[in-house]
């Protein structure tokens, strides 16, 4: 018989299946297993999410053996939710970027101004060619074709700047507000995750998630342990999370593929490969907005 721990009023938890039912003593958030839907939470259809005040917590395997258990986390992606799900490196804040109020409440959650950029989570090289101007490919002039050296490190723990192409929805990279114009032309980061959990959920949504990491008050400072994650932005107006086990404080690899050649912004987890170009440091208001929102 499934064992069930008191949560507090703002939380609730996914009716777990009596033979799978599991806990872990030293967690607040017991382990979320449920192929059953809650009504209460997943009827509602219009596009702007009404939230409860209520978040869930659901606990999955890292190598992607229960998968299963996040149709409860995608409904609520698909609704306009805000939530945090691992990647390949640290955690991050994601939600579904067509949905103009749910993007607006990340930044809301997260404290990023609508000046700053944001970063898309692909479903694969597909859905790059589609929301950004893609990579480049060689022009005879000087310029390399690194599309085949790219596709060597994706999926992986790299971002890569490219300029945004129409179908990218303007708040997912734009100067924010109603009262501020819009960039005629705008970058942004991409990151093809190689994490169980994120292809799964990226795979039954219908377009990228936006996403920023999650990070501490300090500067550089990863939150990477999942219940100090949710006590930290739960009151916030985080929705849910997807705790795949405490990581490792890497970050992915920034490389800016809009210049002449691919420079690198930021190292990270993803080792500098030959046919990438590393400079002096670059203190620029880009190079610490798009730091400041990559994982």
């Amino acid at each position: 018989m499934a064992m069930r721990l008191p949560f507090p009023s703002t939380h609730r938890r996914i009716p777990t299946l009596p033979s799978f039912a599991s806990f872990t003593p030293r967690r607040r958030n017991v382990s979320m297993a449920s192929a059953k839907r809650s009504p209460k939470r997943l009827k509602y259809s219009t596009p702007r999410f009404t939230k409860e005040g209520e978040f869930v917590s659901i606990e999955v395997d890292p190598s992607g053996a229960d998968s299963w258990k996040l149709e409860p986390v995608i409904e609520l992606l698909k609704q306009g939710a805000v939530g945090v799900i691992p990647t390949d490196t640290v955690y991050a804040i994601v939600c579904d970027c067509k949905n103009h109020s749910a993007v607006e409440r990340l930044r809301r959650i997260k404290k990023i101004e609508s000046s700053k950029p944001l970063s898309i989570l692909c479903r694969s090289l597909r859905d790059i060619d589609a929301y950004t101007m893609g990579f480049p490919r060689g022009d005879g002039h000087g310029h390399a074709n690194v599309f085949r050296a790219v596709k060597q490190c994706l999926p992986g723990p790299y971002t890569f700047i490219l300029t945004a192409s129409k179908e990218l929805p303007k708040q997912c990279v734009g100067y924010g507000t109603t009262s501020v114009k819009y960039a005629s032309r705008k970058n942004v980061g991409v990151r093809i995750s190689d994490d169980a959990a994120c292809q799964a959920i990226l795979k039954a949504m219908d377009a990228p998630l936006i996403c920023t990491s999650v990070k501490g008050p300090k500067e550089n400072e990863w939150m990477i342990d999942p219940t100090i994650i949710g006590d930290t932005y739960g009151p916030e107006g985080l929705d849910f999370l997807v705790d795949g086990g405490v990581r490792v404080a890497e970050p992915s690899t920034i490389v800016d593929m809009t210049g002449p050649y691919p420079k690198v912004i930021r190292e990270g987890k993803g080792p500098i490969l030959p046919w990438m170009v590393v400079e002096e440091e670059d203190e620029s208001s880009l190079r610490q907005d798009l730091i400041a929102s990559e994982t």
